[in-house]
């Protein structure tokens, strides 16, 4: 286990924005931290009341948002505009360009979300999007699969040999760990204890295939997983 620890990332301040980058992202160049498998971006982003990101392109990269509080306005060139609330999760592939924009849909009160991108299996496929809701109680004390290849049970699909799983576990909750390969483990809030340690809101750690590990929750808070080939 390798542990990433919160106060380790990268961070920008751009006054509407601040943004905390696990990998390396724009002026965030660090060569030990470039990515993980086909993990290669997560910026944890604090947008203030009625700002955002204008207009812009990507192409050939599996984005994937998952808001933490607050409403995001996504609107794309796709005709897609939808507003995201804690428990969604949206996927965007890029494939062959796409231009979308990301506003914090209050005037009032800040946005938080993450910002995931994934490298995509296959280039210049053609643009898509797919967005849907995970209530709490499919993720309470479980792991809930969010993102998948092919998505199985209900899950967005993705480009990439790629599972992403969210839970929520209280003081002392536990479950059994899904199967994974290569794992990437991030926890958005609360505390956990993973094989002795403690890993708090930031913190990921990451795995080999021939590691195990247990989780547990130690203050109440919400994990992602992601299993990569």
């Amino acid at each position: 286990m390798k542990i990433r620890r919160s106060n380790e990332r990268g961070y920008a301040d751009h006054g509407w924005l601040r943004s905390y980058h696990t990998f390396s992202f724009a002026n965030y160049m660090d060569p030990d931290h470039m990515g993980f498998r086909a993990l290669r971006v997560i910026n944890e982003d604090r947008v203030s009341p009625g700002h955002g990101f204008g207009a812009h392109p990507h192409r050939d990269m599996e984005i994937i948002s998952y808001v933490l509080e607050g409403e995001m306005a996504h609107q794309d060139n796709m005709g897609n505009g939808e507003v995201m609330r804690p428990g969604d999760v949206q996927r965007m592939s890029a494939g062959t360009g796409v231009l979308h924009s990301e506003f914090n849909h209050s005037k009032e009160n800040g946005l938080h979300f993450l910002q995931i991108w994934i490298e995509t299996a296959k280039r210049g496929i053609a643009p898509s999007y797919e967005q849907k809701a995970f209530p709490h109680a499919e993720r309470q004390g479980q792991w809930r699969l969010v993102v998948s290849p092919d998505g199985q049970d209900g899950s967005v699909s993705v480009n990439q040999d790629v599972n992403l799983y969210s839970a929520l576990f209280n003081e002392g909750e536990q479950a059994d760990t899904p199967s994974t390969r290569y794992a990437w483990l991030h926890v958005i809030n609360g505390e956990m204890e993973i094989n002795g340690e403690t890993l708090s809101a930031g913190d990921a750690a990451a795995f080999q295939p021939d590691e195990t590990f247990t989780l547990t929750g130690k203050k109440a808070g919400e994990v992602l997983l992601f299993d990569l080939a």
